[in-house]
């Protein structure tokens, strides 16, 4: 038994590559950070396009309190032992009956860090379900890092639209939650989701990931937030907590970590995608 996960959802997480539901927030809380996240997408529209939807963690601070929630903090903790980095974030967003996909992969193969030991918190700021475009895990496929291929597909959502083959999608597991639930899963299970066919969007905050502080970066320099515990390595260079949404500084720090992840990200890549 640990702080937040029963001993049963930590078999399941090694045995499967990931556990869920997770309860975080309650439904009204979720629906708190909702409006909080889309009053801040009204007032500053150019930072959360494209890119700038990752990492938006250090720049707005509803964000920011739910990379250092205590509880999902606890479950990591579980998980990876008390000290912990967070490398960083991605908001996934579908709007109503969007086409955008996500293909099936693996967070590990792309992220430059060793060894691949990341956890990704998904938490859901709205429902996840088939017909939104909730994830699928294939359970059991955290073993060993895949050959993925890049195809730059226009409506997949991921950098390069990277991609396992030959995955066995009738082993699939949907991951529906509702609003204030998090999944939680290994940056080596292979996953996916699907478009979103509903009339409201799909708002999900990928904490991606969380990291005991012996990881490396083997690609390029870059920064992580510690969230508990302790640095005795220090691999990366520790990133403030925003004080206020879009503080100028704070925008200078996001940008500077945005670039080092397009160079980690598309390291090796033939082209890059124009946003």
């Amino acid at each position: 038994m640990g702080k937040k996960l029963t001993q049963t959802q930590i078999d399941a997480f090694y045995r499967d590559g990931f556990v869920s539901p997770v309860d975080v927030f309650t439904e009204e809380e979720a629906k708190q950070l909702r409006a909080e996240l889309e009053a801040a997408e009204e007032k500053w529209p150019d930072a959360f396009k494209g890119s700038a939807r990752n990492n938006a963690h250090l720049n707005i601070m509803c964000l920011d309190e739910i990379v250092h929630n205590p509880i999902i903090l606890d479950a990591i903790e579980d998980l990876i032992g008390a000290d912990i980095l967070n490398y960083g974030t991605v908001l996934f967003i579908k709007e109503p009956n969007d086409s955008g996909f996500v293909s099936w992969h693996q967070d590990a193969r792309y992220m430059g860090l060793e060894p691949h030991i990341g956890i990704t918190a998904w938490v859901a700021l709205t429902e996840a379900n088939d017909e939104n475009g909730c994830m699928q895990m294939i359970p059991a496929s955290h073993g060993e890092i895949r050959d993925h291929n890049d195809t730059f597909d226009k409506e997949n959502i991921l950098t390069r639209g990277q991609e396992v083959k030959n995955v066995d999608a009738s082993m699939a597991v949907s991951t529906a939650l509702h609003p204030g639930q998090m999944s939680i899963h290994s940056a080596q299970v292979i996953h996916s989701s699907q478009p979103n066919r509903s009339n409201d969007r799909r708002i999900g905050f990928a904490i991606q990931s969380y990291i005991p502080p012996h990881v490396q970066q083997i690609i390029t320099p870059t920064g992580a937030q510690l969230v508990r515990g302790s640095d005795p390595f220090g691999n990366f260079e520790h990133l403030p907590r925003p004080k206020k949404d879009m503080e100028s500084s704070n925008i200078k720090k996001r940008d500077w970590v945005n670039e080092t992840w397009s160079e980690i990200l598309y390291h090796g890549a033939k082209m890059r995608r124009d946003f």
